[in-house]
């Protein structure tokens, strides 16, 4: 458990004062409970807006006690859960409303709609789907489906049926498809997101390999970062360059 500074005197204000501290103090905190918590990721965390430390005349973070308790949730619903950044920004939140909102508990399954379970951390294989289940998820035709994956936009998976993710992807193409991209315009942004996965495996790869399993475990953490980072880095340069072309 995080400890918190307590202490004080007078009206308070020393209290309140000594209750903040810096980066550096905040990522002894974390390390108790999560080893391998580096400032890059408490930085990217911020980045993300799940936690906004205050900032000092000179530009220092510093952090509140409720700060670091929401660090400490954040990354024991990454560790237990597996939840995406988005999810657990969105539990947050509605913790913040008042709300009580249900999680997976942890090596339980979870429901990602459309009658795709991912069996969750510890099973034997990750989430499959059959052909049947993603064109009823997806909403598409078979037709549809077979030119997707004649242009390498859905892919099968080796021990067969298709990665849960497979669905995301259908839907997407298939909403491109209604401004009247077809799935030749859509080749480049495969090769694009080939060349990405693997740019993240070669940097990912020394960790992977350690036979410490929690170094193998940052390891997949790392790349789920690295990931986000690089569709926020691709939107952006797509937001920029239509605006450099619209305006």
């Amino acid at each position: 458990m995080l400890r918190t500074p307590t202490g004080g005197s007078g009206d308070g204000t020393a209290t309140a004062d000594a209750r903040w501290v810096s980066i550096g103090t905040v990522l002894t905190r974390l390390r108790e409970e999560f080893p391998e918590v580096t400032i890059s990721k408490i930085r990217f965390l911020e980045a993300e807006g799940l936690v906004e430390p205050q900032r000092t005349p000179s530009g220092y973070r510093k952090f509140a006690p409720g700060d670091v308790e929401r660090l400490a949730q954040v990354l024991r619903m990454q560790r237990d859960h597996y939840l995406p950044l988005k999810v657990i920004r969105e539990h947050l939140d509605a913790l913040a409303r008042g709300e009580q909102p249900a999680l997976p508990s942890p090596g339980g399954q979870r429901d990602l709609g459309d009658g795709v379970w991912d069996p969750g951390p510890g099973a034997a294989t990750a989430a499959r789907i059959g052909r049947a289940e993603l064109l009823a998820a997806a909403q598409v035709d078979e037709e549809q489906l077979e030119e997707w994956e004649s242009y390498g936009l859905i892919v099968p998976a080796p021990e067969g049926g298709y990665d849960a993710e497979m669905v995301t992807v259908a839907r997407l193409v298939a909403d491109l498809g209604r401004f009247g991209l077809e799935p030749r315009h859509l080749r480049a942004m495969r090769a694009s997101a080939d060349r990405e996965a693997g740019l993240v495996e070669q940097l990912v790869a020394p960790l992977r390999l350690h036979r410490n399993p929690q170094t193998r475990a940052h390891a997949e953490a790392t790349a789920n970062e690295l990931a986000e980072l690089s569709v926020r880095l691709h939107a952006a340069l797509v937001q920029s360059a239509l605006r450099s072309r619209l305006h």
